[in-house]
């Protein structure tokens, strides 16, 4: 009788190891590992898009102004608000500083404002949408407004300056330059340059006046009669804003002064078109004295640049550096309240 081998003893040479089924066990079980910790992975990120989500809608508007403290008493309740207009006036600056006015229009602390102006103007539309703003705050509030004129203040910066009202008081620096009453409305002529370079302009349009602004060509008289038709009305509404901002001049006296020309301080103060030679602390203490305010808060407003900015930023750069682009923008008409020739380039 043969003797049964032992179950202690190891397979023989022929019988299949024990050790290739422990490791598919092994293998198994990190299979299922993995997917496990995938699947957390996933479920854990999509959790974080949620609250990112959630938090984006419940956080401020990112584009609404944050007060700055800039002087005098901290505890006090009664406000001076700056509103600081710097660079020329289109978007997107002008959407932020019509947040400004709004904010202060809902701020009671806020018992006046001084425009702190430093821009030599821009488009004609965003200029009287600043200015009809302004108006609104005065008539719904109250609040006065006075204005502190910076290192230049011309053409939309003094048409924004009107909004102040008649009763506002104007300031300006001893080295400001302020006037440039007027409109302009850029073209560029390049059919000198075509014809050297063989270069023709045919556009298909449906009226004789769709393209009138066409570089590649000269202005008919016609099309020169129609422009200065709609500039001269954007020029009438200009004057009539400072004839009705300012009670010591009357129809006739501004448009002496609308010629375009730039005016120094003292000229300006000569010609009625400001009040006082004087700086922003002068602007500051005279509101302050007309408001009857001992030691006010005076307060202004920033924007953080958010990352929405500085990528907008980088598309506009590269925008700016296209010739294509540069040559369409050229073409655009933009009437402009802007003391400069290159107003059409912005």
């Amino acid at each position: 009788m043969s003797e049964s081998p032992s179950r202690n003893a190891g397979p023989g040479p022929s019988g299949p190891p024990p050790w290739p089924k422990t490791v598919v066990i092994q293998q198994r079980s990190y299979g299922w590992i993995a997917a496990i910790l995938l699947a957390l992975l996933l479920f854990s990120s999509f959790l974080n898009v949620i609250l990112l989500i959630t938090i984006a809608g419940r956080a401020p508007d990112p584009t609404a102004p944050t007060e700055v403290y800039v002087s005098g008493s901290q505890s006090s309740d009664e406000k001076i608000a700056i509103l600081e207009f710097s660079g020329a006036i289109m978007p997107p600056l002008t959407e932020r500083w019509l947040k400004v006015i709004e904010a202060i229009e809902k701020d009671d602390d806020v018992r006046g404002v001084i425009l702190h102006i430093d821009s030599p103007g821009g488009l004609v539309a965003d200029s009287h949408q600043l200015y009809h703003a302004l108006n609104e705050l005065r008539e719904k509030t109250s609040k006065p407004i006075d204005v502190s004129m910076s290192r230049i203040a011309a053409s939309g910066g003094y048409y924004i300056a009107m909004g102040a009202g008649p009763e506002g008081r104007i300031y300006a620096e001893p080295t400001t330059w302020t006037g440039s009453i007027g409109v302009i409305l850029n073209r560029f002529d390049v059919s000198e340059l075509a014809e050297k370079v063989g270069v023709k302009s045919e556009p298909l349009v449906t009226g004789k006046f769709k393209d009138t602004l066409n570089p590649f060509r000269d202005l008919t008289e016609e099309e020169r009669e129609l422009w200065a038709e709609i500039i001269d009305d954007s020029f009438v509404q200009f004057k009539q804003v400072i004839v009705d901002g300012r009670e010591n001049l009357d129809e006739d006296e501004v448009a002496e002064l609308a010629t375009g020309q730039v005016y120094t301080s003292r000229q300006a103060e000569e010609n009625g078109l400001i009040d006082e030679i004087g700086f922003l602390d002068d602007a500051i203490e005279g509101l302050s004295d007309k408001l009857g305010l001992d030691d006010p808060q005076v307060v202004t407003y920033e924007h953080p640049l958010s990352l929405l900015d500085l990528l907008g930023g980088a598309a506009q750069t590269s925008a700016e550096v296209s010739p294509l682009q540069t040559l369409l923008d050229a073409s655009v008409p933009r009437a402009m309240y802007f003391c400069g020739w290159h107003a059409g380039l912005q």
